[in-house]
């Protein structure tokens, strides 16, 4: 069916129109094309069912004299008789558009109104016989997704740094695309940087600079515009094993490369349970502090931060569940962000898989546990609708749906039909779903069908699927994991509150226990528990300034809730440095709700000062907290 949008442009555009995102901001054009017919994704203007990008070339020239990228990106269409082809864009200063191969012909274009969560659409008129549209482009001070870094906030101090992060639509603001995850692409890019840094990809990478600065990059396997990534610094390389290893600045290298080392037996359990990996290689990049999140699965480089360097392995669980989208994620991808637990919930099973099978069943069940207690609190915040996993985020920014509920619930819907249909089952049908759905994108109602035809009907087995998915809150069928382990420091911290001196025994020390377990040790402790008994615990482990950031974070919540005002110098110290958001966002939001009104003033005072060391996910998150 043919799009009436390009139609609408030829009767408005006699010639090429330019108009930047910005100016379209200021001065909206009451345009009624911008209300697009058939739109498959609540969160892309692009008109994909008509007209898709097959394949995306970029040619990136990285300046940091003025932070801003200048680009030309170059789509390859199939066209299914469209006039009209749609572009996600945000905060892009458009050029120029042309049409053709060789940049034969100018194009007429319109930049439809702006809407904060989706940016705007950019509108191309086109013959139908057209097959590239070439978009020249600049990013601006405004963009999203990119993180552009002073040589100060990297480990180094000697050269600046730039890293993207795309997910889930803030692709469109450093790249015009058709934004949508529904729609897979390869690309290529060739990317010019100063000569003194090296770009990665995720692509095909270099693992050395060159003298000239010039890098071609390949994505051969189709990817959903937001695991487009890129990173620029001085960055070095380390192998890990035949076809994996590690980058990082030079001052950190040897220290990822411990961290990482069982990377290689990661990729083995992966592959034992569920395929052959289809990424050919599989590569870490650890980039400096303000990175949003733990670690991000762009395909055959995972975006890392470095709080995961603990300096004794104890938070590599994180890098299984990057490796583990791999499969669920990057092979198998959710249609739309409504389905984002497609992603998340699989990931998070298939990474406590990889952990039993190289750490043992007890390593596997600590962590089910910590994550558990961290979806009830997740289940008592959120908005009942939204403790479902199949959500409905129309007119919402998708990171609304980005909790616990998608990771969490989502592992523990497909944990709870192990134990019903037996392991041994659930895992033939899961690599059966990998391989059927391998990179193609997929919606809930996709999977609930193909679980009921190739795993519940033939087995003849009867399993509650709609009230997990489409239903709030936990059922009742759940599993519930036991540790030992967890359960002695829960009575450990019930010691200490009733007053027995814990610490007589000599073997409590910091380093004799995992994360997990003093994680599980401060949620146990109550909040409102005396100034001075923190400070003891202090004063024996250390807890304020461990160089563990799952247990200092933890430790901090506590510390506002308690009134242990002893936390002040190092939570400052933490705020300034680590832009992880899930560290951030619990203490900003204690703080925020604390009942002494100067945690607040003090709160605002701090991120004042830290937030231009956040990336801008976690930057947006803060502000909406605190003020």
């Amino acid at each position: 069916m043919k799009s009436t949008v390009g139609l609408i442009i030829l009767l408005i555009l006699t010639t090429t129109v330019f108009v930047s995102c910005s100016e379209k901001e200021n001065a909206p054009i009451n345009d009624p094309s911008v209300h697009i017919s058939n739109r498959k994704d609540a969160h892309s203007y692009a008109n994909f069912n008509e007209i898709y990008t097959k394949h995306l070339h970029l040619e990136l020239e990285v300046n940091f004299n003025n932070n801003s990228i200048y680009g030309v990106a170059r789509h390859q269409m199939v066209n299914l008789d469209a006039d009209t082809a749609i572009f996600d864009i945000k905060y892009l200063e458009i050029q120029k558009v042309t049409v053709g191969d060789k940049d034969e012909k100018p194009a007429s274009f319109i930049i439809g109104e702006f809407d904060s969560i989706l940016g705007s659409p950019l509108m191309v008129a086109i013959n139908p016989d057209v097959e590239f549209i070439n978009i020249y482009y600049k990013t601006t001070e405004k963009c999203e997704a990119l993180d552009w870094l002073a040589p100060e906030q990297t480990a180094g101090k000697k050269h600046p740094f730039l890293y993207s992060q795309g997910q889930a639509i803030l692709t469109r603001s450093w790249i015009p695309i058709q934004g949508s995850p529904a729609n897979r692409i390869t690309y290529s890019a060739d990317v010019t940087v100063p000569k003194e840094l090296l770009p990665i990809m995720s692509a095909e990478n270099p693992v050395e600079k060159n003298e000239s600065g010039k890098y071609h990059f390949e994505m051969k396997q189709p990817i959903p515009a937001y695991l487009i990534a890129l990173a620029v610094g001085d960055l070095s390389y380390k192998s890990l094993g035949k076809n994996c290893g590690v980058y990082s600045e030079s001052e950190l290298l040897d220290a990822c490369a411990y961290e990482f080392v069982d990377l290689p037996k990661m990729m083995t359990a992966a592959e034992k349970l569920y395929g052959k990996y289809q990424w050919e290689q599989y590569d870490i990049v650890v980039l400096p502090y303000s990175f949003p999140f733990g670690g991000m699965e762009n395909p055959r480089l995972t975006f890392a931060n470095p709080t995961l360097i603990a300096g004794d392995r104890s938070l590599v669980s994180v890098v299984a569940h990057e490796l583990a989208h791999s499969w669920s994620g990057n092979l198998v991808t959710n249609a739309t962000w409504d389905d984002f637990w497609l992603n998340e919930g699989f990931t998070v099973y298939f990474e406590n898989r990889i952990m039993e099978e190289l750490y043992g069943k007890e390593v596997a069940d600590i962590l089910v546990n910590v994550e558990y207690q961290e979806l009830q609190n997740t289940l008592k915040k959120e908005a009942k609708e939204d403790t479902k996993l199949k959500l409905n985020l129309d007119h919402r920014s998708p990171d609304d749906g980005m909790t616990d509920i998608a990771y969490v619930k989502g592992a523990l819907f497909l944990r709870t039909l192990e134990v019903n249909v037996g392991r041994e089952r659930f895992d033939k049908f899961l690599n059966s779903y990998f391989n059927k759905y391998a990179f193609q994108t997929i919606t809930t109602e996709d999977f609930v069908a193909y679980l009921e035809s190739e795993l519940l009907a033939p087995n003849n087995i009867s399993f509650n699927v709609d009230e997990w998915i489409y239903e709030p809150g936990l059922p009742s069928n759940c599993p519930k994991v036991v540790s030992a382990r967890l359960e002695k420091m829960e009575r450990l911290a019930d010691q200490f509150v009733e007053g027995k001196n814990i610490f007589l025994d000599k073997k409590l020390k910091r380093e004799n226990y995992t994360t997990q377990e003093w994680q599980t040790f401060i949620r146990r402790l109550p909040t409102d528990l005396k100034p001075e008994r923190l400070k003891l615990i202090d004063s024996k482990l250390n807890f304020k300034g461990c160089g563990n950031s799952e247990i200092m974070s933890e430790w901090y919540v506590l510390g506002i809730n308690s009134n242990y005002k002893g936390i002040r110098s190092e939570m400052a110290k933490f705020l300034s440095l680590v832009g992880r958001r899930k560290y951030l966002e619990p203490i900003y939001e204690t703080l925020a709700q604390s009942k002494d009104s100067s945690d607040l003033v003090w709160a605002r005072s701090v991120f004042e000062k830290a937030k231009n060391n956040y990336h801008f996910v976690s930057k947006v998150t803060i502000e909406e907290i605190i003020y």
